[in-house]
């Protein structure tokens, strides 16, 4: 019978790190530190036995907090939100960075020898090859333009934990445009939900919507960690996601569906540095037996379900 592990998720109050660690809690026990930066409900958290550590990931003296034995640790915690990205550069890399020199002392601390690293699709910015595997460089445009604060700090700890030969085996995860229910209203889909619900005539997108991405449901990612978790690589990366490209105007066109309104496209001004195309190449994760099982049709009904729902209790 397999040990029962116990794992630490740094900023595991974020819409990724509740399902990662309520997957994890299945057969571990699960240890959360996060300072609860965005205010999010732990109710589903805590009748899940999953313990939470308010603490502050730039803060080394508060992994003090800290006394469990733990064997194993994943990596989440950082500022994420396109807003924050141009609004206060300054923290996403301060989170980003002193997170990651933190909690790598700190596992050398510990005697804890396993990490996961959440790094993301930013790394690519706009990337020459799509679909995009793993291997195509990694590169920031323009140092003088916020946006690339969040695709640098992920940069960084990439780089910080290949180079750290402590560990016996660490693994580094790149999603790609995760979402689904309860991830707050800061992305393009719950922001997409909420306009068009809003509206009678006329929203507003960014760009001319011809910017695509790949969407994927949060319950495929889910599989594809659990995979990670018993089958990736020492030093290995790996794109999750899907393959399934879109155009956001598209995104919209079926969002829009979904509501039964006749609403109308408006176009505006792009914020620069935003990346033309991003879909990933998944066919590293698919060779360790990940099959996405949500078209993005399916997993959009279920989300604009869930916040239809949600958008009704606030009226």
């Amino acid at each position: 019978m397999r040990r029962k592990k116990t794992i630490l998720v740094t900023g595991g109050l974020g819409f990724i790190g509740q399902a990662i660690s309520l997957s994890l809690s299945r057969n571990n026990s699960v240890i959360i530190i996060d300072n609860n930066f965005r205010k999010k409900n732990i109710d589903k958290l805590k009748k899940n036995n999953i313990k939470i550590i308010n603490a502050d990931i730039t803060n080394e003296k508060n992994l003090n907090k800290i006394k469990q034995k733990i064997d194993c640790v994943v990596h989440l915690a950082f500022i994420n939100g396109t807003n924050y990205f141009y609004e206060n550069p300054q923290l996403v890399l301060n989170v980003g960075i002193k997170g990651i020199t933190n909690i790598i002392d700190f596992c050398k601390k510990k005697s804890i020898r396993e990490f996961f690293l959440a790094s993301s699709s930013e790394v690519y910015q706009n990337a020459k090859k799509i679909p995009t595997n793993e291997e195509v460089p990694l590169i920031i445009p323009d140092p003088h333009n916020p946006r690339y604060s969040y695709g640098a700090g992920k940069i960084i700890s990439e780089i910080m934990l290949i180079n750290c030969d402590y560990f016996k085996r660490s693994v580094i995860f790149r999603p790609h445009n995760i979402y689904g229910p309860n991830m707050g209203y800061n992305h393009v889909i719950p922001e997409l939900i909420k306009k068009i619900l809003s509206s009678r005539k006329k929203i507003t997108i960014q760009g001319k919507g011809q910017e695509t991405r790949a969407f994927c449901y949060i319950d495929d990612f889910i599989s594809a960690f659990n995979i990670l978790i018993k089958k990736g690589k020492n030093k290995n990366i790996y794109n999750i996601g899907t393959e399934e490209e879109v155009k956001i105007k598209d995104l919209t066109n079926r969002v829009i569906k979904l509501s039964n309104k006749r609403i109308s496209i408006r176009k505006s001004i792009e914020k620069k540095g935003n990346a033309k195309r991003r879909c990933p190449d998944i066919k590293k994760i698919k060779k360790l037996g990940y099959k996405p099982e949500f078209n993005l049709n399916k997993g959009l009904k279920i989300t604009y379900d869930w916040y239809l729902k949600d958008l009704n209790n606030e009226i």
